[in-house]
This record gives structure tokens, C-alpha cells and sequence, in this order.
């Protein structure tokens, strides 16, 4: 595991408007997906899709959820990945009951489809973006909704192995330090640069070296890092509620038929389990007020 697990590095390039990051997610990757069992290319491209949540929800600057979705016609028709402004990550996969092939890209997986960005704050407006999945990739997916969305220049590159994902994002921000011409100079060769790394070198060295390695004679001034984890905001309050929606009559019926009923979270997998006692408890008065 690279020394700069579950941490976001922001950077910058000194005299000229490009910003960087860089991820790397190990723990949490594993904790998120404890209680789930995923085939190999679905756990790499979920992996793809928390890096990438991760990129885009750092610069947060509310209380609020970053969301990042994916709905297609292929062998997994929802997967999603959120993160919050407390740097908590999570995410799940909906699989069809069909055989999923093995792969990890987008394409096989997703289908045809659309991708959206949803940024929902606590206080204000909701807002989301959506864009078709027309890229072989997630990150060009993703660059293709900077492009129409932002208007601002974005690259990304994403990998992941299953057990750890790492993403690294460019993008050119509008003119301040220096003329448009040296700026767009600048850009396409931190792009060029950018373009040489590996997927192995993603996921395997530490960021300050991985920069040392693109981009050592470009002025790369590196922020302090962000820690980032697994965090689910599933609870015993929240499953009980889920249960008073299905009602008493019905669920005194089910503790009835099964013994005890499992309310399981769709995001972590945890179950909360309850019998005919606890049924009783959540829908006497003194719980309902």
C-alpha cells in the first residue's frame, strides 16, 4: 500500500493558471466493500468511480454531497459513488441478475447510458449535470462534461486494481498569472507529461515522487494533504425508520413468519437486525413521539 493512503494532495504549477490533484484510496476501499461481494471488474471500475468522486469533491466548499452516478442499459444499470464535506466516500454497484462479463471498463459494464454529477448542499439549491457515456472511459467521460458543463479544460487519469484506486486531475483555469498564449503553452505540456504515467505507477508510488516523475522541472508547488475515508451514514435510527414506512400490520407479520427481520444497508452492506420485540418497540407511542 503507496505511504499516502485514503489522502488528496491539491497542487499547483507556479506562474502559470493550472491546478492539479492527486488521490490515492486503499482503507477505505476495502472497508466500503467488506460486506459485499463484487466480481473483479465491477470491484475496478467501482474503485475508478470513488477516485474520481474524490478529485471532483474536493474543493467542497459547503456542507453538503458530492454524487457522482452512472445509469445504463448493460450488466449494471446504477452504480454510484458519493462523498461529503467531511471527506467521507461511499458507493455501490446494482448488478442485473445476468452474467457479468469480465471486464472493467465502462462500456461492457455501464452500456449505454448517462452520467451525472450531483451537488446537493444543505442549505441552497441542488444542482446536477448530466452527460451521455459516449467515452471508452470514465475519465473521458468525465473530461466531456468539463468540456460541455464548465468550459473548463479538465484531464484525468484514473486506475484501480480492486483493493486500491488512484486518479490524478489537470485543469486550466481562466487567466490570471500569465498571457493566454504561455498559459496554453504550459497546458499541453503538463498534459504531454501527464499522458506518460502508468497505471501501476498510479496505484504504487507516493504522490510526491509521482509528481517528481512528471513534472520535476515544472514548478510544482504541493499543498498539505487532505485525509479522506470510508464513512456510511446508515444507522439503527434509519433502518427503524425504514420500517415504520412499511407499517406495523406488516411488519409484525413478517418477525411473525421469519423469526427476526434483517434490514440491510444497499451502501455498506452492514445488517440491523430485529425480532418481534423490537418491532413492537419501534411502533409504540412513546418511539413514534
Amino acid at each position: 500500500m503507496p505511504s499516502d493512503n485514503d489522502l488528496l494532495h491539491r497542487f499547483i504549477f507556479d506562474n502559470t493558471d493550472i491546478r492539479g490533484e492527486i488521490v490515492t484510496l486503499g482503507d477505505s476501499i476495502s472497508e466500503m466493500t467488506a460486506n459485499q461481494t463484487y466480481p473483479a471488474g465491477v470491484q475496478q471500475l467501482l474503485g475508478e468511480f470513488m477516485a474520481a468522486t474524490a478529485l471532483l469533491s474536493s474543493t467542497l466548499k459547503f456542507d453538503g454531497i458530492l454524487t457522482l452516478q452512472a445509469r445504463g442499459d448493460g450488466p449494471i444499470p446504477l452504480l454510484v459513488a458519493e462523498a461529503n464535506h467531511n471527506r467521507q466516500l461511499r458507493g455501490i454497484v446494482k448488478l442485473q441478475d445476468t452474467d457479468v462479463p469480465d471486464a472493467s471498463d465502462l462500456p461492457a459494464l455501464i452500456g449505454q447510458g448517462v452520467l451525472a454529477i450531483t451537488i446537493d448542499p444543505d442549505q441552497g439549491n441542488r444542482y446536477q449535470g448530466i452527460v451521455p457515456l459516449e467515452g471508452p472511459s470514465l475519465a473521458d467521460c468525465l473530461e466531456g462534461y468539463f468540456e460541455q458543463s464548465e468550459q473548463l479544460p479538465t484531464r484525468l487519469w484514473l486506475a484501480s486494481d480492486g483493493t486500491k484506486a488512484s486518479g490524478l486531475l489537470l485543469q486550466k483555469l481562466p487567466q490570471q498569472e500569465t498571457s493566454e498564449e504561455t498559459n496554453q503553452a504550459a497546458w499541453v505540456n503538463r498534459v504531454q507529461l501527464a499522458n506518460t504515467i502508468t497505471a501501476e505507477e498510479l496505484l504504487n508510488l507516493d504522490h510526491e515522487h509521482m509528481l517528481t516523475r512528471l513534472f520535476h522541472e515544472e514548478g510544482v508547488r504541493l499543498y498539505e494533504p487532505l485525509q479522506l475515508a470510508f464513512g456510511c451514514s446508515c444507522s439503527k435510527e434509519r433502518s427503524s425508520k425504514a420500517l415504520r414506512h412499511l407499517g406495523k400490520e406488516d411488519a409484525e407479520q413478517l418477525a411473525r413468519e421469519e423469526g427476526i427481520i434483517n434490514v440491510e444497508c444497499e451502501f455498506c452492506g452492514f445488517q440491523y437486525t430485529y425480532d418481534m420485540n423490537d418491532i413492537q418497540a419501534i411502533f409504540s407511542p412513546e418511539t413514534r413521539h
